[in-house]
């Protein structure tokens, strides 16, 4: 096998186009598309830049005879080399841990339900529940949906802990073969991701409904009622979001697309550490509102407010990062 056909076999292997060979070793398309066609032999610096790209040796590219990948030693790397053994443990972990997240999220938002239909139960005097004792057990169902999520998302995070460099703006590379895997993986995944988000997107719109429908009979307990109903749909969509987008960015974080190149990287550590002490003051507006008004019913709407308002803080904390950046 010559040369300009293992440059193509490698090449493949890996996913790369013509184009992004070209870039990888600074060079023009043309240039590779030479080599690939016979038509000319990169030098040796170049050689030596295609044996370090993709993990073979010397040998193996300049020798017609070998025709079985030989691969050099890369243990002594700077970087973080990620083989296909541990890419297709960090796939399947996260897959597994996207459900669980999904169920996680989906308890937080079923969570403050009891409490609210509790509340206004209490007001109608066919049901013979004190607002105390409404309160007391909305808040322990409350305080119960919470005490089951929270160690799953922590469960979670420990399980993803040995791939969290992924999420950092760290630089790591690819073994021989695993970008053309996950890149395989990524498309044969593309049509479920985007049905589940459409779905899910459908949902999403479709879920008010029945609180609408609810408003025209007049009847508090009964829109109450459909508002349970509505937020157990809008969570039924939030975790299909969830599942799809998690099992998605992971094959983005390898690849080093989307959102995880290394400058979207950069702007969502600002993004997180900025999220961490916005809903941390949410969260104590909600409890402050709640124990000073008593109207429990209705203070959940703090979250609904923050969260519309969430994505405009972002923004305006990307801004400045990208500002700061370029000054």
């Amino acid at each position: 096998m010559i040369l300009a056909d293992k440059i193509i076999r490698l090449r493949k292997k890996n996913g790369w186009s013509q184009e992004e060979l070209a870039e990888k070793l600074n060079v023009s398309r043309q240039a590779v598309s030479k080599w690939e066609g016979a038509q000319a032999v990169p030098d040796l610096e170049r050689i030596l830049q295609l044996c370090s790209l993709f993990g073979v040796t010397t040998d193996y590219l300049l020798k017609d005879e070998i025709e079985i990948e030989e691969y050099c030693d890369t243990s002594d790397s700077t970087l973080r080399r990620i083989a296909i053994e541990e890419a297709n443990v960090y796939l399947k972990q996260r897959k597994r841990a996207s459900l669980k997240i999904a169920l996680a999220a989906f308890l937080c938002i079923l969570a403050p339900i009891p409490l609210i239909v509790l509340g206004v139960a209490s007001e109608n005097p066919l049901f013979g529940i004190t607002e105390t004792l409404a309160g007391v057990v909305g808040m322990l169902a409350l305080f119960v949906f919470i005490a089951c999520a929270v160690p799953i998302f922590v469960y979670c995070g420990f399980q993803n802990a040995p791939y969290e460099f992924l999420d950092k703006n760290e630089p790591f590379e690819l073994g021989f073969g695993v970008r053309g895997l996950v890149e395989e993986k990524r498309r044969a995944f593309s049509d479920t991701y985007r049905f589940c988000n459409i779905l899910a997107i459908c949902i999403c719109i479709l879920s008010p409904v029945p609180l609408i429908v609810s408003a025209f009979f007049g009847n508090d307990f009964l829109c109450v009622l459909m508002l349970a109903v509505t937020m157990i749909v809008a969570g039924i969509g939030a975790s299909i979001f969830i599942v799809v987008g998690v099992q998605n960015a992971s094959m983005q974080k390898l690849l080093q697309k989307g959102d995880y190149t290394p400058k979207e990287k950069a702007r969502s550590t600002v993004a997180e550490s900025v999220g961490g002490a916005y809903w941390g003051i949410v969260v104590a507006i909600y409890l402050v509102w709640s124990f000073l008004s008593g109207d429990w019913h209705l203070t959940w709407l703090a979250f609904l407010v923050g969260g519309v308002l969430f994505p405009v803080v972002v923004a305006v904390c990307n801004a400045l990062t990208d500002k700061k950046n370029k000054e």
